[in-house]
């Protein structure tokens, strides 16, 4: 199970205002659904994944995981350094460490991209338990690269990626991602915010979807190798109203000895036998494990499909 990732002197960092709860209101997957382009290539032929079986017209894959291409043949040093030709480091002025004000909440967050605002889309990745922080999901060279290529894609697609620290897998936690991505509808209006959880955070993920307010901001969600907490999703509007679906990607190990993949298959399966139109995928890595996920998600794969733009272009780069 990888966890790895590196650890920074943080900087003072730069300063964002909170937007308090005033956009609550906002729906921002509805205003942006027909205004993003769709994100373009970035070493797709590196990152490619390798389907073995679909089923529910392509909305469950099972995806081989394989040791020798994708873990010793990504890691120069196994899950801690990737190869070089993975991994293109952001340039001066794209990546800073930032500390958001909102009334008595302080929240730190390294931001990649547009991140001060006009982004064209906002993906924010929560970190799992035990020693997780801001910066497991911003390290280049981790997890075969992948999280460097979700940093290339907001980039050079005009997004911003955020990775926050945050109060813990409960109400405060939930509270301080709603902080978040109510300054992003404010600081960049019609962007689709799409949260990523892995592992415990997988509990805000649902808290966001079941929440009134931060169910409104939401454009998308992945769940990777993450819990799965579906009490009050079933009555939720999110789910009841077609409206307000919100776009659900889930990633399982079927080796994950942390978080058995199967709860995650009968979550998928109860979503599409009460509302087959549900906007859902599941994506199954054959003998993947629990930090397979964040190894081998396409991420432009999910984030075009979330944002309305699936079937672009997967030309070379």
């Amino acid at each position: 199970m990888e966890q790895a990732f590196s650890r920074r002197s943080p900087s003072q960092g730069r300063v964002l205002l909170g937007a308090g709860l005033a956009l609550a209101c906002l729906t921002t997957a509805a205003l942006a659904a027909d205004a993003v382009p769709p994100i373009k290539p970035y070493k797709d032929d590196l990152f490619q994944n390798h389907v073995v079986k679909t089923l529910y017209g392509g909305d469950m894959r099972f995806i081989e995981y394989s040791k020798t291409r994708d873990l010793y043949g990504r890691d120069r040093v196994v899950e801690k350094k990737a190869f070089d030709k993975f991994v293109t480091l952001m340039p001066d002025g794209a990546e800073h460490d930032f500390i958001l004000r909102d009334r008595d909440r302080v929240l730190r967050f390294v931001g990649v991209g547009r991140a001060e605002g006009g982004a064209r889309f906002v993906v924010i990745f929560l970190h799992g338990g035990g020693d997780g922080s801001r910066f497991q999901g911003v390290d280049d060279w981790t997890f075969g690269g992948n999280f460097n290529r979700l940093k290339n894609l907001a980039l050079r697609n005009g997004g911003a990626y955020l990775s926050p620290d945050f109060s813990g897998f409960g109400t405060d936690g939930k509270d301080d991602i709603k902080a978040l991505m109510t300054t992003y509808a404010e600081n960049s209006p019609g962007a689709p915010i799409i949260v990523a959880c892995t592992s415990l955070s997988g509990w805000l993920c649902f808290d966001l979807m079941t929440d009134r307010q931060s169910a409104r901001l939401l454009g998308g969600v992945l769940l990777l190798g993450a819990l799965v907490e579906d009490r009050q999703f079933f009555a939720s509007p999110v789910f009841t109203d077609p409206a307000r679906h919100v776009p659900i990607f889930i990633g399982h190990g079927s080796k994950d000895t942390i978080i058995d993949w199967v709860a995650q298959e009968v979550f998928f399966k109860k979503v599409k036998a009460a509302a087959p139109d549900y906007p859902i995928r599941y994506d199954v890595f054959v003998n993947g494990f629990h930090g397979t996920p964040m190894r081998l998600t396409d991420w432009r794969h999910v984030l075009n499909w979330m944002i309305g733009a699936d079937g672009a272009s997967s030309a070379a780069d």
